[in-house]
């Protein structure tokens, strides 16, 4: 059924709700991830210390992390960038195009590949066509652009359907 693509395999808080232990032993080695409401504010040019920690224990972990946004070059890099994190800029999620990139430069596969986004339009959508595991974390920040606030119209829809049938597998909160 086409709205089984918009069921994460995990709903949680946030990414530091994320059981890094539990993926490492499922097998997990890459992390993609979206950048806008899922790792900062939407509109914020400036990285936490918690999240810095957040990449760090990744890394000191062995997993191999890319950022894959739909937001413009100059706003995925000076993020990325200043992190030493990988990216793919105008991704156009939740086509497949960006997630084989993704999957391609570090020399992943979809069994050993996680995606951790705020959208189930783009971020769950396009990871689960593609088959790999889905993280949604609810969004930072109420404050997003016109198109992001169309999109959550239809989510909103989305969920309520897939709540209601119990389908929204919630992590720890």
């Amino acid at each position: 059924m086409l709205l089984n693509y918009f069921v994460p395999d995990l709903y949680v808080q946030s990414i530091y709700h994320i059981d890094l232990v539990a993926l490492k032993k499922r097998g997990v080695t890459t992390i993609i991830t979206d950048l806008d409401n899922t790792l900062v504010e939407a509109d914020s040019p400036y990285y936490t210390p918690k999240l810095v920690k957040w990449l760090d224990d990744l890394q000191e972990m062995g997993f191999k992390v890319i950022i894959v946004s739909n937001n413009n070059r100059t706003r995925v890099s000076e993020f990325a960038d200043s992190l030493t994190v990988p990216y793919i800029h105008q991704a156009k999620k939740p086509t497949k195009r960006a997630f084989k990139l993704a999957l391609e430069r570090l020399q992943s596969t979809v069994e050993e590949t996680v995606v951790i986004g705020d959208q189930l339009l783009t971020d769950v959508f396009g990871g689960n066509r593609m088959g790999l595991y889905t993280i949604l974390v609810v969004p930072i920040s109420p404050k997003e652009k016109l198109g992001t606030k169309i999109n959550r119209a239809i989510e909103r829809r989305i969920m309520n359907w897939l709540k209601r049938r119990k389908m929204i597998p919630w992590g720890d909160k």
